[in-house]
This record gives C-alpha cells, structure tokens and sequence, in this order.
C-alpha cells in the first residue's frame, strides 16, 4: 500500500462529511416534516423506522457485496457504491422538502436511508483497503473528524434553510 500524506488522507474521507450531513438530515427534519404532513405524535416512531431496519439490512449486504466487487473503470471495489449511494441520497433529499403526502415522505426516508448506507459502509472499509497499518488511525480520526462536522452542520443549517425560502 501507498504510504499517503496527511492532506491525501484527508481527501479520501471528505466524502464522509456528505454522508453525515445526509444522515444529520434525516435525524432532524423528517419528524418536522412527517408533522407538516400529518402525522400525529404516536405514529412517528412507526414512520422513523426505516432508517434502524434499512441500516440492519443494508450495511452487511453491501459490505459483503463491495468486498467482491471489482470494477476497474470505475475505480475499483468501493467507489462504485459511493457513487449509487450519492446519486440515491441526493434524489431523496432533492424531492423531500417537496413531499406532498406523507407516504411519500416516508418512501423518500427510504430511499435516503438506503442510499446512505450504500456509501457509508464501503467507505469505512476504504480506509483499511488504502491505508497501510500505520496510518489507518489518521484515515479513521479523519473519517470521525468528517462524521462529527456533517451532523453539526446538518442541525445548524436547519436554522438556515426556513430563512433562505421565506
């Protein structure tokens, strides 16, 4: 393995900052939005389980899958299922704010909760795969500094959000 610099490894783990502030998305406005939409006190527990059960099923699915991918266009094992995650997170969070029945709402959760865990799981792995030994401690406080900014940043930005569409 490649010995990597302290900014290349930084690099490699910016794109756990996006899975995060996905993930802190969807921790902290969904039950805002599920209310707008309709949904009584007792029926969000119910409506929030996608994300406990999508992550129990997912992630040792897709880890197990990454593990024997290999496609060399797209860069190896892992990247491709970053970029169906992405591409997965990014529909559900653009077509969220427009949910106009609560069902889609929670079909949206979903397919974010899935999406979210397509990337999050290669990722993690990613650094073992890049990283020698000696560095993998700095691969993952880098992927801890990312996780802790994106869910930060996630909770500040719904302050801002309601401002910016007013």
């Amino acid at each position: 393995k490649l010995k990597l610099s302290f900014w290349q490894i930084i690099n490699m783990n910016v794109g756990f900052f996006g899975i995060q502030y996905s993930f802190g998305l969807q921790q902290s406005a969904v039950n805002p939005i599920y209310d707008f939409l309709g949904a009584s006190p007792d029926q969000l527990p119910i409506l929030n389980l996608a994300g406990p059960l999508t992550g129990l099923l997912i992630q040792p699915i897709i880890g197990a899958m990454s593990d024997k991918t290999w496609l060399p266009k797209f860069g190896g094992r892992r990247k491709p299922y970053f970029f169906i995650g992405a591409i997965l997170c990014s529909i559900a969070l653009f077509f969220f704010p427009f949910s106009s029945a609560l069902w889609m709402a929670v079909g949206l959760l979903w397919i974010l909760d899935i999406g979210n865990n397509t990337a999050m799981e290669p990722y993690r792995a990613f650094v073992a795969d890049k990283l020698d030994s000696k560095q993998q401690a700095t691969g993952f406080q880098a992927q801890s500094f990312f996780t802790g900014l994106g869910q930060t940043l996630a909770n500040l930005s719904l302050l801002f959000f309601p401002i910016v569409f007013l």
